[in-house]
């Protein structure tokens, strides 16, 4: 550890403290830190993204390259019968919703952005079936923007630890982190945080046997308090 991560376990640590921690841990741990779907080009990955609404990167996996395969292409999707592309996602879920978003998400781009997925937050906010969490995910993985995406692991992981109190929406959670975590970590962060939420930091188990990060964990913290008082 740097002296930067070094903590003293007699005293509170304040907030800056713990973000101070944490990102140095993972910026020596784990600095290339990116994003598991599988993906060749913007194109690609957009759809991936809005495919993984409430699905796993496992399954989104299992789809795409047999979907890449007919659809190769944003043009080749805007021209798509949603007959077609619900049969090769509807093991996903919402397949109705989604087959929708992403033939409109194609059209949009293909009419008003030339076939150019674009790089502006605003804009990809403009396409079907994508939200911020989406917009913030192409602008920071294809463009390298310092964009921070919340979506649930990140939320939920960053308020267990204490990164963020009292968020009640994603955007809340984005708003208090990116107060701490400086701008050339932003994109990295995203992962980082969905990472430990999907491996260590998990919803109904955490692993905190195995957590590195727990001596500056709120939540480990609580507990262990609890268990010295029992």
């Amino acid at each position: 550890m740097t002296n930067k991560s070094k903590v003293n376990n007699n005293k509170r640590i304040t907030k800056k403290e713990r973000f101070d921690f944490i990102i140095d841990y993972f910026s020596n741990n784990n600095p290339n830190a990116g994003t598991e779907l599988k993906y060749t080009t913007p194109y690609e990955l957009i759809v991936a993204v809005i495919l993984s609404a409430q699905c796993t990167d496992k399954r989104v996996n299992m789809i795409t390259p047999p979907f890449f395969n007919k659809f190769p292409d944003i043009n080749n999707l805007a021209k798509a019968e949603e007959k077609d592309v619900y049969e090769l996602i509807k093991s996903c879920s919402y397949p109705n919703s989604k087959t929708r978003n992403l033939i409109g998400m194609a059209k949009k781009v293909r009419d008003i952005y030339n076939g150019i997925i674009p790089d502006e937050q605003k804009d990809l906010m403009n396409l079907p079936g994508v939200g911020r969490k989406t917009a913030n995910v192409i602008a920071s993985v294809v463009y390298n923007k310092p964009a921070l995406a919340v979506d649930s692991h990140v939320f939920r992981v960053s308020a267990r630890i204490g990164l963020t109190t009292n968020a009640k929406t994603p955007l809340d959670a984005e708003k208090q982190l990116v107060k701490y975590i400086p701008e050339n970590k932003l994109s990295v962060a995203h992962h980082w945080l969905i990472l430990h939420g999907r491996y260590v930091c998990k919803a109904r188990n955490p692993d905190c046997d195995s957590c590195e990060i727990k001596r500056v964990c709120r939540y480990y913290q609580k507990n262990m308090s609890v268990l010295k008082k029992n």
